[in-house]
Parts: C-alpha cells; sequence; structure tokens
C-alpha cells in the first residue's frame, strides 16, 4: 500500500508535543492532539461551575497547550491560521479518533514505561498500516515496542525532532531492526519534502547522533574551563562564531536548554552506556546550580544573569555574578582576520601556547577522537555524524569536516604526542595514504567509508549553488552577482555582494541576465544561498553621496533601481524570485515585480525604508499597492482609499512578515506564488515554478494603468498619521515622512479612481526619497542604522 500522511495524531500536548504539531499544522496537516486529563480543578473551573467530569476540563491540558502557541517566541507557527488545523482532546475520551490518522506521534513523559503503557493503548486504536513513531532524546526505540505485533513494528520508528520543530532543521529517524524499509524511505522523503527537514538515520543507541556528540563536547567544554581556569564568558567568546558555532557558544546555548534538561540527556548516557560514567558525571558546579534551581532561560538565570539591563556572568568557583569577561590575545586577534570560520579555527588551534588556541584545541581534538570512536555505534557513516551536528546544533561544519580543515594527518600526529589514543580506523585511513575524509570532485562529493570513497546520496531537490557552480561554469559575473545555468534552459542569477546589499553592479547584472536570458534561456531565476536573500539597497553608499551633495548620482541610481525592476516585471521570459529569511527594503522591491515568487517557509519579506526616514525609492510602494489589488477576489465592489490605507500602513509602519504565510495575509504574496517549506529545495522549486510557466504559455504582461485614491485618500492616510503622533506613537518628522509617502499613493492628489501609468508613481516614488536623503534627520537615522543596527525615532 503506498503511503501517504494527510491526517496526524500528537500524544503529548507539552513543549515538544505542541510544537510537533504545530509544525504539522504549519505544513497543512489537520492534526489531533491529545493529552492526559486532569485530576482536580482549577479555582476558575470551580468558578464557572464545571465538573471533573465536563469536557472542558478533560480538554484543559491540551487546550491550555495550543493556546499557548500564540504566546511563545519565537512564535512556532507560520500564521494564527495555523491553529484552526489543531483539534485538542484526551487520552480517556478521544483515543479511538486516532483510528483516523496516517501518522501518530507520541510525545509523552521521557519514561519507558509510561511510552510502552501509551504505544499499547495506540496499538489498540490504530487502524493497520498506520505509521506510528515515538518522539525521543534517547530511550531504546526497540523496548518500546517489544510487545507489540508484527505489524505494529514494521510500521513503529523513532522520531527525534529538535526543539522547536519549526526552527531546528534537524530531524534523526531511528528505525529499529522490524522497521520496513519502505516506510523508512517514506518517512525520509516525507519529512524533508514535505516538513522541510534535514533527516539523517541513526541507530537506537542513547541519544543518538546530535545529543551524544554535543552533549560530550559541552561537558569537555566546561571541564576544561574549570581545569584551566577560564570564565564563562571567556570560553563563551572564542566558542561561537569565531570557531564555526551559533552565536550562542556554550554557556548562552545551556540557558536557552535549560540545565535541567541538559542533566536529563547527559544523565542519559551516564546510566545506559557502559564505560563513559566517567566522561558524562556532571561537574559539581552544575549539580549546585540545578539544585538551586538556576537553570538558564526558564528561571531568568542560569550561567547568566540579567539585572538592570546588565548582563553578569555566574562565578563557577563562587557561584557569584561577576561582570563578563572576554577572551583577547594574540591568537583570537589573528583569527579575526581570516576570512572563513574554518580558517578561524585553523589560526586558533596552530597557536601553540596561546590561552586561546591552547582551549580550543583541548576541546575540539577529543570531540574528533570521539566522533571517529563512535563511528558505527551511533551512525553508519561520517557524512551522518556531520549533518546532524551542523542540523542540530548549528555548527559549520561537522567533525570531520572539521579533521580535514585543520588538516588530519598533522592533527593525528599532536594527538599522539599528547599520549592521546586514536581509533585504529583512522590510523588505517592514514596509512593508506588518504589525506582528507572527502573529497570533491566536478560538482559532487565523496565521503571515505571503511576502505572506500562513496558519493554522498542528497534528495534531488537540494541544489548546492557552490558545488553546481564547480562544475558548470558561471555564464556572467561581477563583484555583485553572477548568472549561472541551472539546467534545463533555466538561468539563476546569484547575489553575492556583502549582505546581498544592492548596488550599481547587482544592477547592471540583473539587466545583463534579463538580456541574456530573453535570447538564450526559458526564464530566470533570482535567488542565492546566502545568510539572507538581500537586506535592501547599499545604505552606507547611498548616505555617503547625500552627505556629499551629490544628488544628480542619486537620482541616477534611483532610475536604474526603478528601471532593474521594470526589467523584471517586463521581461520577456519569465522571472521567479527566491526569497528566503531577511528579504526588505530593496530585496522586496527586486521580489514584488517578478512573474511569481517561490518564497522559503522562513521568509521575512518588508518595505522598511521607513525606519531609515525614507520611503521605497524603487517601485515597492507601487507594486505592494498592484498586488493588494490582484489580490482582491474578481468582480467584488471594494473601497480603494482602504486598499490604500493598507498599503500606507504596512509601509508607514515598517511591517515585516513573520513567515511566508503570513506574507501572503499581508500581501507581499499572492495568487501565482508558492512556498518552499525545505530551504535546500527553494532553487529547485523556483526553477520547475519556471518551466511550469513557460509551460503554459508565459507571455510578458501589458504595462499596468493604476486606479489611484487621490485627494480624499491623500487626506485619510495623513490624518491617519497625525492620530498616531496625538497618540505619542510617531513624531514630528514621522508625519512629515507619512505625507510624502501618502503623496505617492494618492498618485500626485489627483482626482480619486483616476488611472495614472506606472512611471508617474515612479516618479513621485524617487522624488520623495531624493527630498527626504537630503534631510539631516533623515540621514542621522540612517547613520543610526548604520552603526547601532536599529531604528531611531527622531
Amino acid at each position: 500500500m503506498k503511503q501517504s500522511i494527510k491526517r496526524a495524531a500528537v500524544l503529548g500536548s507539552g513543549v515538544m508535543g505542541s510544537g510537533i504539531a504545530a509544525h504539522l499544522a504549519n505544513v497543512g496537516i489537520p492534526v489531533l492532539m491529545l493529552d492526559i486529563v486532569p485530576r482536580t480543578l482549577t479555582e476558575g473551573e470551580r468558578h464557572k461551575g464545571l465538573t471533573l467530569e465536563d469536557r472542558e476540563v478533560r480538554n484543559r491540558i491540551a487546550a491550555a497547550s495550543k493556546q499557548l502557541l500564540l504566546k511563545q517566541k519565537p512564535s512556532p507557527i507560520t500564521s494564527k491560521k495555523s491553529l484552526e488545523l489543531i483539534t485538542v482532546g484526551n487520552f480517556e475520551d478521544d483515543m479511538e479518533k486516532i483510528a483516523g490518522a496516517d501518522w501518530i506521534v507520541e510525545v509523552v513523559t521521557e519514561k519507558l514505561e509510561i511510552k510502552k503503557r501509551v504505544l499499547k493503548n495506540v496499538e489498540e486504536h490504530r487502524k493497520k498500516g498506520t505509521i506510528v513513531s515515538s518522539n525521543t532524546s534517547g530511550i531504546s526505540i526497540e523496548e518500546m515496542m517489544k510487545d507489540c505485533s508484527d505489524d505494529f513494528k514494521k510500521h513503529f520508528l523513532g522520531t527525534h525532532f529538535f526543539n522547536p520543530p519549526r526552527y531546528l532543521k534537524l530531524l534523526e529517524l531511528i528505525p529499529t531492526r522490524y522497521t520496513s524499509s519502505e516506510v523508512l524511505t517514506f518517512m525520509k522523503t516525507f519529512s524533508e519534502d514535505v516538513l522541510g527537514k534535514g533527516v539523517v538515520i541513526a541507530k537506537d543507541t542513547p541519544n543518538f547522533i546530535a545529543n551524544r556528540i554535543g552533549t560530550y563536547g559541552l561537558l569537555v567544554t566546561v571541564r576544561e574551563m574549570l581545569r584551566g581556569g577560564y570564565s564563562v564568558g571567556e570560553v563563551d567568546s572564542v566558542t561561537g562564531p569565531l570557531i564555526g558555532r551559533p552565536k550562542s557558544a556554550t554557556f548562552r546555548t545551556l540557558d536557552v536548554v535549560g540545565l535541567d534538561t541538559f542533566i536529563h540527556v547527559a544523565n542519559n548516557v551516564y546510566q545506559h552506556v557502559e564505560g563513559e560514567q566517567d566522561v558524562f558525571e556532571i561537574p559539581e558546579v552544575m549539580k549546585k546550580m540545578n539544585e538551586k534551581g538556576w537553570l538558564g532561560s526558564k528561571s531568568s538565570q542560569g550561567f547568566y544573569k540579567k539585572d538592570a539591563g546588565v548582563i553578569y556572568e555566574i562565578n563557577p568557583e563562587t557561584l557569584e555574578y561577576e561582570d563578563r569577561r572576554s577572551l583577547s590575545t594574540a591568537a583570537t586577534e589573528l583569527a579575526k582576520q581570516e576570512k572563513g570560520s574554518h580558517r578561524k579555527l585553523k589560526a586558533l588551534i596552530e597557536s601553540e601556547g596561546d590561552r586561546a588556541g591552547d582551549f580550543v584545541w583541548s576541546i575540539i581534538k577529543p570531540v574528533l577522537i570521539y566522533s571517529a570512536k563512535l563511528l558505527g555505534e551511533i551512525a553508519d557513516d561520517i557524512s551522518a555524524i556531520d549533518r546532524a551536528m551542523k542540523w542540530g546544533f548549528g555548527w559549520k561544519a561537522g567533525p570531520f569536516e572539521i579533521w580535514d580543515q585543520i588538516g588530519v594527518r598533522k592533527s593525528v600526529a599532536r594527538m599522539q604526542a599528547e599520549g592521546l589514543t586514536i581509533p585504529n580506523w583512522v590510523l588505517h585511513f592514514l596509512e593508506d595514504g588518504n589525506e582528507t575524509f572527502y573529497k570533491q570532485e566536478k560538482g559532487e562529493i565523496s565521503y571515505y567509508d571503511y576502505g572506500e570513497f562513496i558519493k554522498e546520496t542528497v534528495n534531488k531537490k537540494v541544489i548546492n549553488l557552490q558545488l553546481h557552480k564547480e562544475a558548470n561554469p558561471v555564464i556572467k559575473q561581477n563583484n555583485g552577482a553572477s548568472l549561472v545555468d541551472l539546467g534545463d534552459g533555466v538561468a539563476l542569477l546569484e547575489f553575492h555582494s556583502k549582505s546581498n546589499a544592492i548596488g550599481l553592479d547587482i544592477i547592471q547584472m540583473v539587466n545583463a541576465a534579463i538580456d541574456e536570458v530573453a535570447t538564450n534561456y526559458e526564464g530566470l531565476v533570482i535567488g542565492n544561498q546566502g545568510k539572507n536573500f538581500c537586506v535592501g539597497a547599499n545604505l552606507a553608499l547611498m548616505l555617503m553621496e547625500a552627505q556629499d551633495d551629490n544628488f544628480d548620482e542619486l537620482d541616477m541610481v534611483i532610475r536604474g533601481f526603478q528601471n532593474m525592476t521594470m526589467n523584471i516585471k517586463y521581461s520577456e521570459k519569465p522571472v521567479v524570485t527566491a526569497p528566503f529569511n531577511m528579504t526588505l527594503g530593496g530585496g522586496a522591491e527586486v521580489t514584488l515585480p517578478a512573474a511569481a515568487i517561490q518564497a522559503s517557509a522562513e521568509t521575512y519579506i518588508g518595505l522598511v525604508e521607513f525606519g531609515v526616514g525614507l520611503i521605497p525609492g524603487g517601485g515597492g510602494t507601487k507594486e505592494l499597492y498592484l498586488k493588494e489589488l490582484r489580490n482582491l477576489p474578481q468582480g467584488v465592489q471594494f473601497d480603494l482609499t482602504k486598499v490604500a490605507n493598507n498599503v500606507f500602513e504596512k509601509v508607514a509602519m515598517a511591517k515585516v512578515s513573520t513567515s511566508a504565510a503570513e506574507a501572503f495575509e499581508s500581501g507581499f504574496l499572492g495568487a501565482g506564488d508558492s512556498i518552499t517549506m525545505n530551504p535546500d529545495h527553494l532553487l529547485h522549486d523556483a526553477k520547475a515554478k519556471v518551466l511550469s510557466l513557460v509551460k503554459t504559455g508565459y507571455r510578458m504582461p501589458h504595462r499596468e494603468k493604476i486606479p489611484i485614491v487621490g485627494d480624499a485618500g491623500y487626506a485619510a492616510m495623513l490624518m491617519g498619521a497625525k492620530a498616531l503622533r496625538y497618540g505619542g506613537y510617531a513624531s514630528d518628522y514621522d508625519v512629515k515622512i507619512a505625507e510624502k509617502l501618502a503623496y505617492v499613493l494618492s498618485g500626485g492628489r489627483m482626482k480619486e479612481g483616476t488611472l495614472i501609468d506606472e512611471q508617474v508613481m515612479l516618479d513621485l516614488e524617487r522624488e520623495a526619497f531624493l527630498s527626504l536623503i537630503g534631510e539631516p534627520l533623515t540621514q542621522a537615522r540612517m547613520q543610526h542604522m548604520l552603526l547601532k543596527g536599529k531604528a531611531l525615532r527622531n
């Protein structure tokens, strides 16, 4: 029977259970979420005259968890509409309803006997062939279902989502010896394509892959800190981005995770893995903090504590809070000069005798050896281990990739000189003349696997742009962008300027790309695989030109930007934009005029120029207004003033969507646009959208006439801005900027309903932009944003 998942059930509504339910709802899957029945009434329930038999009381725990999803930060849901897909109930009244689910996820408390009891209940109610998984961070999957039927065992496996499920990429799938290969293959594909996860197959061992190595690495770091007399802040200053780890580094990560949670995970290995008790013994300082309830963010103090706006670090010897320190040495300064986290790490490790360099080496070398020792025990290949650490812990490189970066042969010799034991397979690897665990050739990666190199298998929807460019010559390029052949007649324009900020070089490449595609290709994708799609125009360059009174130059640049966005819109061949993460200001202006938008689920799009004292100058206001009009139902009477007010509010408030789903609701996305759940599949899906447009006979649009609101709409918009000022929510200068924006949206205060050419509104945008950028208060806002990274309200 061909598997499909159209409905799901989640058993357990705690933080992880509700998070999984939310993520399933985010992708459009209806979810039944159940939890236990309360045994006592709350004061509020007594006051309402309810009893323990009332459904409101019996469903209280799951219902409260559902409502809590609205309050959690960061939000587990991509849209409030997701909640409509979650139905709540309880284990006693509603278990028979799980028969309607295609996937049942058990997420109850991390105790084997409780899980076994719940799974036994599941078996009594599930329909034959339904996939069942236990979401656990380390309990034996096989132990849970050993008393279940053959059909249950065949369709059962472990799932280890990382919290929060919406944001963290890793999903470990843990099959048992009974799990059907068809079920495992289906769940891997479903999890990648529908849930947007990075999937690794793990062995059924305590803590699986990422938590096993990650917990070990954290404990090693704590011990080395205590042994070497380093402070918490010093450790975090060198174990974050400097070595390719997240900004939260070591101890801020522990504060976010929660010390009690970390201890529970570490104890799982301590109790179940023979011979690793010394390694996973919790240091005394952590035990004392746990006893005091200093668990981290959830208790407002842990390794760090915020007091009167100042953050202090704990002294592990005295348990007193002190001023934060950072570690600055010759090695850290040298590393900061290097480009790329791998070069920074190498610079640190090679700085023997340096206080920072020695510390980093002391925490890296045991993790490399430990990872090599566990190969075959926790995962079948080094690629799975590396991907788990990158996707689960946010490392830029996994253990074996790190080993390649610092030099396997050289680092092994140093380890041996220091008396460390290297796993035999690594020594055989070197004896055979190998130098790196990975090889790259013709755009493909192979990894070492017990005497041979095996090509890394990836989902066919994954396009690694760096590898793709190595195998396929770049068509055109300059400092800001490159035009790449994606195959099948589709070209890709990739931004790669600093922060993907738009300057003249990108404007030139967009125009050149559209010309090239018109002659030689079927269509164009505008996308990249940087940190963000595009954070806007080059603010520093514009400020410098304004301060030098180079307004003719600025006028030329804005005209060029507008011409570029119009070229995107009226390209003879379809242009599809593929935004993701921050898509702000000029990034939104590039995105909006495309024939279609293929947005990553995590797309935060907005016209944010108001925050630096400007309004959009590249056609953003015009395109958002037109998009809003196109999104209205056909044949329905509408209030044009209301449409203009909606756009005015979004631009004046610099509103940014918190997801692609919300971008649909706010009008930045509309008919013909789509969402990709897995960011690794975004370029593939954008390419497919181009080909779909071609197949259905794409024709470039006719030049649009824009209906404007005129004087009456202008007055209404300005009244709203002044009301905000009177309420203390806007400054006098905010009102001045708002007046310029209202003038643009009103079409220059013509008669309501007048149809104007797009160029008229573009000219109004440009004139408003140029007048504002010459204002000292706008320049002050721009300067503040460049220096502080946040808006100034002057």
